[in-house]
């Protein structure tokens, strides 16, 4: 009888470790569902991501080099567009932005074919590639107080600070990223960078005034651009934004499909990915041919430019 009992105690006892173990692996399980979501991310990254920023998110990807504004290097946390003051991580919702919303002008086009179900992972993996998300935590977004009326006097007032905070220094007594300082400019990676110039539209930080002032209050981490949110007031920064808006009069040329500057190349690099997915997955557009017909390749190429 007592041997029976024992039986019968190890029986449940198996019986509940193989319910938990069960229960660990169940998806509304909160470990298993953020590993769960950080394959999801892989996946989505080296599908739509990899060609331009590399398989170890260090920006050294096979399409790199071939861009004159280099891609992000996600390894070591530095992220030029933010709602958090100068030097903090972003935000999740800072890098979906981006990710959704691209940045005008570059390669990084938006990625609209993602969803939110997959841009969410994607960002948990983006996060993954530097130390910095795991021993930091990013600060409060700033404020955006409301926008106030747009008046010839507002821009006058901005125009001064443009002068008196030394935006020309870099960007130009007329805003056309002819400054002084201009030519001698790097980023944190040592790359030549050029300043903006703010007579034309869009600007990468977004096609709002919101954007701008965002942009003037947060600085950009990685590059020349400085903070003037202790600098300048509030009222100082909107008069800024619509002295900068208000010398912003033309356009840049648009390319293909109403594209501008190297987002062109952005959507050679896109299609290629899109059709290696198609065709059936990653190593697809190899220059050896990989699994797929050498004439096929040459064929896109003629179709999408070289």
């Amino acid at each position: 009888m007592r041997r029976f009992v024992r039986l019968l105690f190890v029986f449940f006892l198996i019986l509940g470790l193989l319910y938990l173990a069960n229960e660990l692996l169940r998806t509304d399980n909160p470990i298993a569902r953020a590993e769960q979501n950080l394959k999801l991310g892989e996946r989505v990254y080296r599908e739509n991501c990899t060609a331009c920023h590399g398989e170890k998110g260090d920006g050294k990807g096979p399409q790199a080099d071939r861009l004159k504004t280099k891609p992000r290097d996600f390894t070591g946390g530095i992220y030029k567009f933010r709602s958090t003051p100068s030097g903090s991580l972003p935000l999740d919702s800072d890098l979906a932005r981006t990710i959704t919303r691209g940045v005008r002008g570059t390669a990084m086009l938006a990625q609209l074919q993602l969803s939110k179900e997959e841009t969410e992972p994607v960002v948990q993996y983006l996060k993954s590639f530097s130390s910095r998300f795991q021993n930091e935590k990013a600060l409060p977004a700033i404020v955006i107080p409301p926008k106030p009326p747009v008046t010839s006097s507002l821009i006058s007032s901005g125009k001064s600070e443009y002068q008196e905070a030394g935006c020309a220094q870099c960007h130009g007594v007329a805003g056309k990223g002819d400054g002084p300082s201009a030519k001698d400019l790097k980023d944190d990676w040592g790359s030549p960078i050029t300043p903006a110039d703010l007579t034309l539209k869009l600007f990468k930080s977004g096609p709002d005034p919101q954007d701008l002032y965002r942009m003037i209050s947060t600085g950009l981490n990685g590059t020349p651009m400085p903070s003037y949110a202790s600098a300048l007031s509030d009222n100082e920064r909107w008069a800024l934004v619509s002295y900068i808006l208000s010398i912003a009069t033309r356009e840049k040329p648009r390319g293909m499909m109403g594209l501008v500057g190297e987002e062109v190349e952005g959507m050679r690099i896109d299609m290629r990915a899109a059709m290696a997915g198609m065709m059936g997955g990653r190593g697809m557009m190899k220059r050896d041919g990989g699994m797929m017909n050498r004439n096929m390749q040459e064929m896109m190429k003629d179709m999408m430019g070289k």
